[in-house]
């Protein structure tokens, strides 16, 4: 990819993870090369699904656990944290040496403010990516530090939502 740039969807609205597989399947139609790294994520969803039937698509989940980070215990949460901090240690050699042109930290808003991931590597990340990646970042409340090294920044905006009349997730929309 030429002169890649770096993608932040964050706010408090619905529709960041959406976005950004929006991004993924309109660049798998012209045969990029994409790598996923989901955080915080336990249950099945329709983007990890859909993602699987497509051959330049990489799906990676750093959470071997079912449940999301907020029903985890302090125990399932420390090694939450290992498990994402194993993963983390192959990024940059996945940056430096593969063929991706996209890649894709979805929910990484959400590790940084729950502890699981530095925001120093990710800045780290950001500056030695290579002018070749598209990197998109994820999650809810993403700090100014990244917004500034950002390229795109969308805010999803919350003005109205289900949940607020105790209406549960939807599988196909909401997950």
């Amino acid at each position: 990819m030429e002169n890649g740039q770096i993608h932040i969807y964050t706010g408090d609205g619905k529709g960041k993870t959406t976005a950004a597989m929006g991004l993924v399947f309109r660049a798998s139609a012209y045969d990029k090369k994409i790598y996923i790294l989901q955080f915080l994520k336990g249950r099945k969803t329709g983007e990890r699904i859909t993602s699987d039937k497509f051959d330049n698509i990489t799906f990676e989940r750093a959470n071997k656990s079912k449940k999301f980070f907020i029903q985890m215990n302090d125990k399932e949460k420390k090694e939450q944290k290992a498990e994402i901090k194993e993963i983390w240690n192959k990024i940059n050699d996945l940056l430096e040496n593969s063929d991706y042109e996209i890649i894709i930290f979805d929910e990484i808003m959400g590790a940084i403010s729950n502890g699981m991931v530095e925001i120093e590597d990710v800045k780290e990340l950001l500056d030695n990516k290579g002018k070749d990646k598209e990197v998109i970042l994820t999650g809810r409340k993403a700090p100014q530090e990244l917004i500034e090294k950002a390229d795109y920044v969308t805010e999803m905006k919350m003005i109205k939502h289900p949940f607020n009349k105790n209406v549960s997730a939807r599988k196909g929309i909401e997950y």
